[in-house]
């Protein structure tokens, strides 16, 4: 069967290459000149099941607002005539319960502690490198009262089996030496031994190799305009360089995906939410961090990559703007030197900004369309390079016709039915 796969990032390259292992010729078509050039470029670099929780969790409001009055906050809002906007964040506050938070989590966890299984899988049929550890995170709590609290979090935890390690000060510290120098500043933590870290980039590029000796063709700088159909399939996908055509057809484009499904009457909730980054090179390896430290406080994840830091945060809700703000430089650069002051040197590090395509009830969108030869793998928001290796290989399952090896309950098109009446409106236009 032909397939051809929308996007190159590092969701839609895993699930070129698992389609192309199950025999399948591909296509791989993007307007950028390489893989993994957006989102998949510089983020967090945590491949992080243990950390995997939908953003609408009971108390968001509240929280949402204390974040909102801090001089380092973790949340900006910039007020916008966008009515997606908006309709994305009652949806959001709709799925803030502890019933649908409960339900929401379980399939993420669930597709997540997959994916890193695959990824340990693949990595050791491939050797594939992409400067990976494998030393867990650590959630780092600065206040007692978030201490206190985390029993609600290793509740979660327990129920899904997840491991983790609850620890005082001198246990960060054994966890992460780099921080002796700060000992002060912290109250404990909650360490997920078995998360992963790893530069997504370069993942992406190295299997994007690896697919292309599978057989995967991969058509870059090419603009996709929109999805031809005679009513029932699609019958081609219109491009800049013209139409190119499949057998089935897979939209992997993130924040876009919207954009492409409007004009065939899908409603597809999902919302771009802006993170930032800067990558730091480190200076002195015994202060910087061995693996991931996420700041509890300011929602920031310092992350070792190679020879380098990255420092990844900040949700930001500006539509598709991805102007590079240096408030929120100043945010990640104070968190870095606030916690690994000897580990590098920000003032030559790379500012980056991207868009998380995030659904308002956590779980990506991952399988079929009522359109019969139309698939998605999208939807992922913050958590597309830790949920991407399993969600390649499920959509790979699904479009074969096979069962996949999860349950894939929840994680399609189909939870959002009952909004199919009024589908999901979302101005704009796939970028040329």
């Amino acid at each position: 069967m032909k397939v051809i796969v929308l996007g190159s990032g590092v969701i839609g390259v895993s699930s070129a290459y698992y389609l192309a292992r199950a025999g399948h010729e591909v296509t791989v078509i993007d307007r950028q000149p390489g893989p993994a050039l957006e989102t998949s470029y510089a983020n967090a670099g945590e491949v992080s099941p243990g950390y995997s929780a939908p953003w609408a969790a009971p108390g968001l409001l509240l929280k949402a607002v204390k974040w909102l009055a801090m001089t380092h906050r973790p949340l900006v809002i910039r007020p916008r005539l966008d009515p997606a906007m908006w309709a994305w964040a009652l949806r959001l506050l709709a799925n803030a319960t502890a019933e649908r938070y409960e339900i929401n989590k379980g399939r993420m966890v669930r597709l997540a502690e997959y994916s890193r299984d695959c990824l340990r899988d693949l990595r050791a049929a491939t050797g594939i490198a992409y400067d990976e550890r494998a030393r867990g995170t650590l959630q780092l709590f600065r206040k007692q009262a978030q201490l206190d609290a985390v029993g609600s979090d290793t509740a979660v935890l327990d129920r899904f089996g997840v491991v983790y390690e609850l620890l005082d000060r001198d246990g960060c510290i054994g966890a992460e030496p780099g921080l002796a120098a700060v000992r002060d500043k912290i109250a404990g933590g909650l360490r997920l031994p078995g998360d992963e870290t790893g530069d997504c980039f370069l993942f992406t590029g190295a299997l994007a190799k690896l697919a292309a000796e599978a057989g995967v063709e991969f058509r870059y700088g090419t603009g996709i305009r929109h999805l031809a159909h005679d009513g029932r399939r699609i019958t081609a996908v219109v491009t800049d360089a013209g139409e190119m055509t499949a057998d089935a057809y897979v939209v992997a484009l993130g924040s876009y995906s919207p954009h492409l499904l409007k004009p065939l009457g899908l409603g597809l909730p999902i919302y771009p939410v802006k993170g930032y980054s800067i990558t730091v090179p480190i200076t002195d390896a015994t202060g910087a961090p061995e693996s991931t430290v996420m700041d509890e406080t300011h929602k920031v994840a310092i992350t070792r990559l190679g020879d380098r830091i990255r420092v990844g945060g900040t949700a930001e809700l500006a539509g598709y703007d991805l102007t590079l703000r240096p408030a929120r430089r100043r945010t990640l650069e104070h968190v870095v030197t606030d916690l690994f002051p000897h580990g590098g040197d920000v003032a030559r590090a790379e500012f980056w900004t991207g868009l998380r395509p995030m659904t308002p009830d956590g779980p990506p969108v991952v399988g079929g369309t009522p359109i019969a030869n139309l698939f998605l793998n999208t939807g992922h928001g913050t958590l597309g390079w830790t949920m991407a290796v399993g969600s390649g290989r499920v959509l790979a399952d699904l479009v074969c016709g096979r069962t996949a090896d999860i349950d894939t309950e929840g994680l399609g098109l189909e939870r959002y039915a009952s909004q199919a009446a009024r589908p999901f409106a979302i101005g704009g236009r796939i970028p040329a």
